[in-house]
């Protein structure tokens, strides 16, 4: 196995890579950067070293600096968690040039199928239905108000070069064009790097599906069962759960298949998710393939008791798989919710400052992913996550209360947070009935924030 592995990343999930290796009796390195000097993921890590300064440019998405740092401390492999470079190509490419192992699918892969342009037409040539919409990437403005004509409003824009509801936009009518146009492709300059855009036909009225894959470099492919993620606000999900329950047995067959022809189509190796659109008439299309490790995958090892960051080390290494697909089992439901520092009654505005008190929920069936913890100072430059909550039962119902009383004890003091709103959503009539479209956050939104700043 790995001697040491240098976590590119940072606050949650670069703390559960971390847990990871540990138990796997793996040195870490962690990186970081000025603003996160007493983050807990320095803390835990075996040795840990600062590549710049705040902003992500500098520091976490500093090739360079990364690599350099990886090699000097002696590692053997990077694991890239989630975000930042995990989706880069040149990245992962100069990784293994640096005879480094890279814990993901390689540079050719990622390249592939990171691109979500590429993606869609490897998909539509080995007969996974697709979304309609562009062909090719889309360079200026003209190219997309001809586009949107072509395809039909509304539709929507993409960031090609990764995920995550960056560099996304809705557009309704062509007037909103020009406006969303340029904002999708700033915004996925900043987050990736790479401002290529396209286009396809926004299905609102749809369940938001994505199935887990595990593919080792000796030819095994399984899937871990799909997961609902269709609570969603501007495309960032909000609540996931595992499995979906409006899935028929016929329906969760046919898309974990889908998913595995989809990994095969392109020789993939390590952890994945392949995503799909599922409509009211249960007609599922593909979506886009991210690969890398998702923020949601806790919600699949609560199901099926699978360590999926482990499973990647091990493929990452050259290990099969430690279990066939006819091994999987689904046991009872899992949920998800994401902690947020932000305050939904001022349009989710970011909040930053000292965190004075923290109570981290427990109890039978409760998880939770986290790098807070008291006096830590929430700095403005990251992604505005701080925890990850995650309940497991054997019904749905049990479920359900039992995140509504982990919500109850989870206690953040000096930053507003979403807490107050998810809260709230547990007790919504069609999230209990677990029949919401992604479409729902938004239609409803106002209302919930309403009676939640009493909460």
């Amino acid at each position: 196995m790995f001697h040491r592995i240098l976590v590119a990343n940072r606050g949650e999930i670069a703390v559960r890579i971390i847990r990871a290796c540990r138990e796997l009796n793996i040195e870490t390195v962690a990186v970081y950067s000025d603003a996160d000097r007493h983050s807990l993921h320095v803390q835990m890590a075996t040795e840990a070293v600062c590549i710049g300064s705040a902003l992500p440019k500098n520091s976490y998405l500093n090739i360079g600096n990364i690599l350099s740092a990886a090699l000097l401390k002696g590692c053997d492999a990077i694991h890239p968690g989630y975000g930042f470079l995990s989706e880069n190509s040149e990245f992962a490419r100069m990784t293994e040039e640096s005879g480094l192992v890279f814990i993901g699918p390689s540079h050719e892969i990622i390249s592939k199928m990171g691109d979500k342009q590429t993606a869609r037409e490897t998909m539509i040539k080995n007969k996974v239905p697709v979304i309609p919409g562009s062909k090719e990437l889309i360079h200026t403005l003209d190219d997309a108000l001809k586009e949107a004509e072509e395809i039909g409003y509304p539709v929507i824009i993409k960031a090609s070069a990764g995920g995550g509801g960056k560099g996304m936009r809705k557009i309704y009518r062509r007037e909103a064009m020009e406006k969303e146009f340029f904002s999708a492709k700033k915004e996925a300059l900043s987050a990736f790097g790479d401002d290529s855009i396209y286009m396809e036909k926004l299905i609102e009225e749809a369940k938001h599906i994505e199935v887990q894959i595990l593919a080792d470099k000796r030819g095994n492919v399984i899937h871990l069962g799909e997961r609902d993620c269709s609570l969603q606000r501007k495309n960032q999900k909000m609540i996931e759960e595992a499995p979906c329950r409006l899935l028929t047995p016929e329906l969760r067959e046919k898309m974990g298949e889908a998913a595995l022809n989809a990994a095969r189509a392109v020789n993939y190796t390590s952890a994945g998710t392949i995503e799909f659109l599922l409509t009211e008439d249960n007609e599922f299309y593909f979506m886009e393939m991210n690969t890398r490790v998702q923020v949601e995958h806790p919600v699949t090892e609560m199901v099926t008791g699978v360590d999926i960051v482990k499973e990647q080390i091990r493929i990452a290494f050259g290990l099969p798989l430690s279990f066939t697909q006819e091994d999987v089992r689904i046991e009872g439901f899992s949920m998800e919710c994401r902690i947020n520092a932000e305050n939904p009654s001022n349009n989710f505005m970011p909040s930053c400052g000292k965190v004075n008190i923290v109570n981290l929920p427990g109890g039978n069936g409760v998880r939770v992913d986290s790098f807070l913890y008291q006096d830590y100072e929430i700095s403005p430059y990251y992604d505005s996550m701080l925890a990850k909550l995650i309940v497991h039962g054997r019904t749905r119902q049990e479920v359900l209360r039992k995140m509504r009383r982990a919500l109850e004890e989870f206690m953040i003091r000096g930053v507003s947070t979403n807490i107050g709103l998810l809260y709230l959503l547990t007790y919504e009539k069609r999230v209990i009935k677990g029949d919401y479209k992604t479409s729902f956050l938004e239609q409803n939104l106002d209302k919930l924030i309403e009676f939640a700043e009493g909460i």
